[in-house]
């Protein structure tokens, strides 16, 4: 219950950012220098890259880095992804952490956000009819990748396809908790591991900004570290 109001009072403290020039201290203005501070990345387990020998680890790096220009853009202040090629990925990795950001996807749109190398808090469109059968009607910001633990969010909160949407993901432990537009719809919900099931997440890793068939943008995309 301590990790859930921890999680809690964070949350509360947040607000939306509408200037790279007013971030509050703390935060790390994650898309200030553009695509800078980014690399390539995909559904991957983070233990087994860490885990490869160090030539092996920086080609597999290198050949997802080498695509990101094709595929992502900068337009304005908005992050884009034509829907194809690799993940957008922090270069650094964080551990305990509140992410803030804003994200906009089209009809039929599909995307996600990725937490410590982890998959996912979903990010789709809830009346897709192609997605209905896997839940999309519940609405965004589940974790969509669990098994053990729930993966749907508590109330569908998604704005219209076409719309911005404000969301706040704090991570703490393995616990996480996610407001959308408002609404707290994860709270102190365990992420599973994906890639080995019943093991722990590791204590660090990168966040990713996930491209899955559509057209995605994301803004104001800020961090602030709580370790």
């Amino acid at each position: 219950m301590k990790r859930v109001l921890v999680l809690a009072s964070l949350l509360f403290t947040s607000c939306v950012v509408t200037s790279h020039e007013t971030m509050p201290e703390g935060w790390l203005d994650l898309q200030a220098d553009g695509l800078a501070g980014w690399v390539g990345g995909t559904t991957f387990d983070p233990q087994k890259l860490e885990e490869l020998p160090e030539a092996e680890r920086l080609a597999v790096q290198a050949g997802w880095d080498a695509q990101v220009a094709a595929h992502w853009h900068v337009d304005g202040e908005d992050l884009v992804s034509d829907g194809s090629g690799p993940h957008l990925v922090t270069a650094e990795h964080y551990g305990d952490f509140e992410l803030e950001l804003e994200w906009k996807i089209q009809p039929g749109g599909d995307s996600g956000v990725y937490l410590r190398g982890y998959p996912q808090v979903q990010i789709w469109d809830p009346a897709n009819p192609r997605e209905q059968g896997n839940g999309a009607a519940k609405g965004s910001g589940g974790l969509w990748n669990n098994d053990v633990h729930e993966r749907f969010p508590s109330v569908p909160a998604d704005n219209t396809p076409g719309d911005w949407n404000h969301m706040t993901v704090a991570m703490h432990g393995e616990a996480v908790t996610v407001v959308l537009n408002g609404h707290r719809i994860v709270d102190g919900v365990v992420l599973d591991n994906y890639f080995r099931r019943g093991q722990p997440l590791v204590a660090r890793g990168p966040i990713h900004l996930q491209t899955h068939g559509s057209e995605v943008r994301f803004r104001n995309v800020r961090l602030r570290p709580l370790d």
